[in-house]
C-alpha cells in the first residue's frame, strides 16, 4: 500500500505536538495509509525541501521560523493567510500546486467559541509577534470595540497599529510596563514566549474575564494558574493547537475528524509524558 505523507516543518521542531494530534486524527478517520512526521528545517533549507516533495505528499504544517519564508514558494494563498502574511498550512494538490492557508486565525476563534466566548466589547493583546497579528485577525471577527496591544518598543507599537488598520481593528498601543492594566479586559490574549507574563500573575483581579494563553508547554503558565484561582476562564495553547490541527486535517485529507476529544487527549498524554 502506498503511503500518503504529511509533516510539520520548523526549527526547533522537537517540541511540536503536531505529529501526535494529526496521527490521532488519522486513526480516528481510519486513514491507515497516511503518515505524519516532523522535520528540522530552517529558512535556508526550506526551498530545497519543498522542491523535493513528490506526488505522495498531501500537505505541510509550518511553525516558526517558516510561516512567512514559505510564501514565495507557493502558487497561491488564501485570503485569510494573506490578511496577516502568515502561512501555517500548505496543501499539495493532485495537479502539483502548492496552496497556502492559515488555520491559526479560525483556530483561535473556534477555541474561544468552544468556551462560550463569541463576542466581546474590548480586548487586550500581550505581545506583538506573528501570533499577535493572528490574534488581531481573530479579534476582527469577535471584538466589537477597541483592542489594546501591550508592547516593548515603539517599532512594535507601530507594527500593531498598522496591522489593526489593515484588519479593520481599532488598535491602541501601550508600553509593556503598563501590561498589568490589560488584565481587567473581558478578553486577554497572551502571545509572548514562556516566562514573559509570569510577573503579571500577582496582578490578576478577582472575577477576571477570559485569558487565552497561546502557550502549551510549560502548562499552566504562572499567569494561567493564577487566573483560574481568581475565578477567570482560561483557554490554553493546546486548545488552539487542537482546533487549528482539525482544520489542517480537513484541508489536507478532505475529511473532518469527529469530536475533538481524541486529539486533545492525545496531546494531553504527550505533554504529561514530558
Amino acid at each position: 500500500m502506498s503511503r500518503i505523507r504529511a509533516a510539520v516543518l520548523g526549527s526547533p521542531i522537537e517540541h511540536s505536538l503536531s505529529p501526535v494530534l494529526h496521527r490521532a486524527a488519522y486513526q480516528e478517520l481510519g486513514l491507515d495509509d497516511w503518515s505524519y512526521d516532523r522535520f528540522e528545517i530552517d529558512e535556508a533549507a526550506l526551498p530545497e525541501f519543498v522542491a523535493g516533495l513528490g506526488p505522495e505528499w498531501a500537505g505541510l504544517s509550518l511553525t516558526m521560523p517558516l510561516k512567512r519564508a514559505i510564501m514565495p514558494l507557493l502558487d497561491g494563498i488564501s485570503d485569510t493567510a494573506a490578511s496577516v502574511e502568515t502561512v501555517n498550512t500548505v496543501v499539495l494538490t493532485e495537479d502539483g500546486r502548492r496552496l497556502g492557508d492559515n488555520t491559526d486565525i479560525p483556530g483561535i476563534v473556534a477555541a474561544l467559541h468552544e468556551r462560550g466566548v463569541e463576542k466581546v466589547s474590548s480586548a487586550a493583546v500581550l505581545g506583538a509577534g506573528a501570533t499577535a497579528s493572528s490574534a488581531l485577525a481573530a479579534l476582527s471577527r469577535i471584538c466589537s470595540g477597541e483592542v489594546t496591544a501591550y508592547v516593548r518598543s515603539a517599532a512594535r507599537a507601530d507594527e500593531m497599529r498598522q496591522w489593526g488598520e489593515r484588519l479593520g481593528v481599532p488598535v491602541r498601543t501601550a508600553d509593556w510596563s503598563e501590561a498589568a492594566s490589560a488584565l481587567s479586559a473581558p478578553l486577554v490574549i497572551a502571545t509572548t514566549p514562556a516566562g514573559t507574563t509570569d510577573a503579571l500573575a500577582a496582578s490578576v483581579p478577582e472575577g477576571a474575564g477570559t485569558l487565552f494563553d497561546v502557550l502549551y508547554d510549560p502548562w499552566p503558565t504562572a499567569l494561567a494558574a493564577t487566573w483560574s484561582r481568581q475565578g477567570g476562564q482560561v483557554v490554553g495553547g493546546l486548545d488552539l493547537l487542537v482546533h487549528q490541527a482539525v482544520l489542517q486535517v480537513e484541508l489536507m485529507t478532505g475529511r473532518t475528524p469527529g469530536p475533538l476529544a481524541a486529539m486533545r487527549a492525545a496531546g494531553e498524554r504527550a505533554l504529561a509524558a514530558r
